[in-house]
């Protein structure tokens, strides 16, 4: 695990005034409603988080048994999934209708889940009743320092928050350097998000100086629907009748033929956690 030293302050990415408004000036879209059309593609094609990166929330964040956990920006539900497996008592917080529906669908079953249309910045939870918070592929979302007031306000003395991001690997190999190449390429939205996302300035911003970072191995492996798929989970990628959408397509097929081994590609990430005591032991 790391510490990083506090860095020049950045503006070149900044997060968006809230989850609610428009990211970068309103050249991109509303953030509560770029995933209602992906939300299935969503569900069924976006990875989870490796077991060492639960182990690490385990051991060093106070997720446990009947721990009480706040997932904002809980999507699908793919991490709120993983941390009810660990006996936590889950709260999923996310304003997009047909993600929160698909997260309500997917953990129906589980008593330990409750599921709240709010905000990052607004989650309407009671203050002190928060065990451990956490955000997973959602934080650029946020606006940083609104969400680091609310998550004081929520969270008891001495609880820990958590990033969780899938990024791209340091040394990304042959098939994801082209799949980027793609994406730039009909995709003239995905440089914006990608500068934004796994964005340590404000990540700091939020967790304090004490800010820690661990970095897990994880990937998928895909035949080519599931490509496809994961390519149309993006909040970036050209939808159906968009001028880009059919040769995005015709090109992934192509970069699919050339690097797929009986049928199937593997498709890297690394997961990368950043974590911090954010509110101070009374």
């Amino acid at each position: 695990m790391e510490r990083h030293p506090p860095p020049q302050r950045q503006t070149l990415c900044r997060s968006p005034a809230s989850t609610a408004e428009a990211a970068q000036g309103g050249r991109l879209s509303r953030p509560t409603e770029r995933f209602s059309a992906r939300a299935e593609n969503y569900r069924r094609y976006r990875p989870g988080y490796p077991a060492a990166a639960m182990d690490l929330l385990a051991t060093h964040c106070g997720l446990a048994a009947n721990a009480v956990v706040v997932d904002v920006g809980s999507g699908t539900g793919i991490l709120s999934a993983q941390l009810l497996e660990r006996g936590a008592r889950v709260i999923g917080i996310e304003p997009n209708d047909a993600m929160r529906a698909a997260a309500e669908e997917r953990l129906a079953a589980a008593p330990g889940f409750r599921s709240v249309a709010a905000t990052a910045e607004a989650s309407t939870l009671p203050a002190d009743s928060v065990d451990l918070w956490v955000a997973a592929q959602a934080f650029h979302w946020f606006d940083a320092p609104r969400a680091r007031l609310e998550a004081l306000r929520v969270l008891r003395h001495g609880a820990f928050a958590a990033l969780l991001w899938n990024e791209r690997p340091q040394e990304p190999g042959d098939f994801l350097s082209a799949y980027e190449a793609l994406l730039h390429r009909h995709a003239r939205e995905y440089s914006t998000i990608a500068a934004r996302r796994a964005d340590e300035a404000s990540m700091r911003e939020f967790l304090g100086a004490a800010m820690q970072v661990a970095r897990f191995p994880n990937h998928q492996r895909l035949d080519y629907a599931g490509l496809e798929g994961r390519l149309l989970s993006s909040s970036y990628a050209p939808e159906r009748g968009h001028p880009e959408h059919q040769p995005m397509l015709a090109g992934l097929r192509a970069l699919f033929e050339r690097h797929q081994k009986a049928g199937e590609i593997v498709f890297p990430y690394e997961t990368r956690v950043y974590f911090a005591q954010l509110k101070a032991r009374s």
